[in-house]
């Protein structure tokens, strides 16, 4: 057998190998190491410091971006963007929008009633609505199909929410989301996994959350990144006030039809394991 030529790019090559091999041996050991450290009373503490936080703003604008996935029926994977703004005043008061390629949408809460707006259709829906955030969250799920997967993060016990069905929580570390360093935690339940990267110290924002449906063949995600966070955002009277204009048109909100952030005739639904 000839022996292999020692030729400079011969040379060179196998060099970078080394190199290559050392590095995924060296990121390995890290991962492992990493691994090895994550406890789940870090992940449980570090939750519940956000949660508290949150809990006592009671005032907080946020702008944020999200992504959902689905799969097709031939199995393809597609993401779909949107972009929205967020304000609140506990414990009544909500108004949120979210603008997509696909829809237009803001939902108001004053306290008293829900509306959903579909601005591109000049459309909007109205319900009564319950006395506080957290009961609204709960009665939009259940009531209007409208699904709200950050709402938990924004809600007075965030940490008990998020935590249901919870058997595996880890803190697996840090991670620089934006610019601003988190830690990053994970979660498991049995219908999905989800992870959450949160700023340290005395202001602990979540800054990225991703929910992985393993119910759903592909395990389509949903992701959320908040851009910007404010505790004391400045607000007018009629900051959380419905006011229609003279062209739109009022449905049962039930019968507002596509409000989703994907387009309309696609099912996120995928196909169930």
């Amino acid at each position: 057998m000839k022996s292999q030529s020692r030729t400079p790019l011969n040379v060179a090559c196998r060099s970078i190998r080394s190199v290559a091999a050392l590095l995924i041996a060296s990121g390995l050991s890290a991962i492992c190491i990493g691994a090895g450290a994550a406890h789940a009373d870090d992940a449980a503490s570090i939750l519940r410091a956000m949660s508290d936080y949150i809990a006592n703003q009671k005032n907080v604008s946020i702008s944020y971006d999200s992504d959902i996935e689905i799969m097709t029926p031939d199995m393809q994977k597609i993401q779909f963007a949107s972009s929205g703004q967020l304000t609140l005043h506990r414990p009544d008061k909500l108004r949120v929008t979210r603008t997509g390629g696909y829809a237009d949408i803001e939902l108001v809460y004053d306290g008293a009633n829900f509306t959903v707006s579909d601005r591109a259709r000049k459309i909007y829906g109205q319900m009564p609505a319950p006395s506080t955030i957290d009961q609204l969250v709960d009665r939009i799920r259940d009531k209007s199909g409208i699904e709200a997967p950050g709402a938990d993060l924004l809600l007075a016990n965030s940490y008990a929410a998020l935590m249901d069905g919870v058997y595996d929580a880890k803190h697996i570390g840090r991670g620089v989301i934006d610019g601003h360093e988190c830690e990053h935690l994970a979660f498991r339940t049995p219908d999905a996994d989800w992870q959450i990267w949160i700023e340290p110290g005395a202001t602990p924002i979540p800054r990225k959350y991703i929910i992985t449906t393993k119910t759903v063949t592909g395990a389509p995600q949903y992701t959320l990144r908040i851009s910007s966070w404010k505790t004391s955002p400045d607000t007018t009277a009629d900051a959380f006030a419905f006011k229609p204009s003279a062209d739109m048109k009022k449905h049962e909100i039930q019968n507002l039809g596509h409000i989703d952030e994907i387009p309309p005739g696609i099912s996120p639904s995928g196909e169930k394991k």
